[in-house]
């Protein structure tokens, strides 16, 4: 069955990024000049998914503004016929997909926010794109949610996308214990959430985009919440599957940030400055001065 649809889960609390997510969702920080949660829209609409559900909670009512149309706004630029860009890439918001909304009552984890779009998914096979990971890639590559649902049709299987981590991110994120498929393809086995050192299958960790059947949702309802935490891991979900020889993993090509962390959207803005059609040379001079005047 073809993917048209997607869950961006939006619900966390940005702890790791206040006090800029005391009043903005940590999901509206700017990269360059677009909110962090359009990259994510953006991959979708280009890889032809047409309905996307974003899980958020209280206070979060700002990125379903984002996303409609701004009517004072629009008119004011339209009284300006040298705005007819800025207008466009407004408009263009609003007009990526068919964007609908839930909201997540209590923040139980990742497991818990995406048991959430059960009824908007019903019985297909969906993406999932976490709400902190941006992943850019280079002009002409296929986006990566589109990397995953590619493999996705080629062998049947639900698929995770991964890349290899440093040792210290392997124990904060997850590890897997994968065999070669393909290039860039691998069987997925099992799956350990944040292993010890001892634990650690493989490098490769999951960062950030899924594609899953529906039958995940009663494997998430059947997942005990962590004794630690109290939040139900999504990735002992996904390993359920790992274990039934239902798994695949892509090595995506592409670049990710952390866009829960400070460094990741420092690092996410630079990236995508530099890339900018209207600003990436004059950026990328003004980094060559800056590097000169530090040394």
């Amino acid at each position: 069955m073809k993917i048209t649809k997607a869950v961006i889960p939006a619900a966390g609390l940005g702890t790791r990024v206040l006090p800029a997510s005391k009043a903005v969702p940590k999901e509206m920080l700017n990269i360059v000049d677009k909110p962090a949660i359009q990259y994510l829209v953006e991959e979708c609409a280009a890889a032809g998914i047409t309905d996307i559900l974003i899980v958020t909670n209280r206070g979060k009512g700002v990125i379903e503004d984002h996303f409609d149309y701004a009517f004072e706004l629009e008119a004011n630029l339209r009284k300006d016929p040298s705005k007819a860009a800025l207008l466009e890439s407004v408009r263009k918001a609003a007009d990526l997909a068919n964007i609908y909304y839930v909201r997540q009552k209590e923040t139980k984890g990742l497991g818990h926010a995406i048991l959430a779009a059960e009824r908007f998914v019903g019985n297909e096979p969906f993406a999932i794109l976490y709400g902190d990971d941006i992943i850019l890639t280079d002009p002409g590559k296929k986006p990566v949610i589109g990397q995953l649902m590619d493999a996705y049709e080629a062998y049947g299987k639900c698929v995770c996308g991964v890349q290899e981590c440093s040792e210290a991110q392997v124990m904060k994120y997850c590890t897997l214990d994968v065999t070669p498929l393909a290039d860039r393809i691998y069987d997925v086995h099992r799956i350990i959430e944040k292993p010890a050192k001892e634990q650690i299958f493989s490098h490769f960790s999951i960062l950030g985009r899924n594609i899953v059947t529906p039958d995940v949702f009663d494997r998430i309802r059947h997942t005990p919440p962590s004794e630690k935490t109290g939040e139900i891991y999504f990735s002992e979900a996904l390993s359920g599957f790992a274990e039934e020889g239902r798994l695949a993993a892509v090595d995506f090509e592409g670049k990710r940030f952390d866009m829960g962390s400070k460094l990741g959207i420092m690092q996410a803005n630079c990236e995508a400055a530099l890339r900018h059609p209207e600003i990436g040379a004059d950026f990328k001079a003004y980094l060559k001065d800056l590097v000169k005047t530090l040394n």
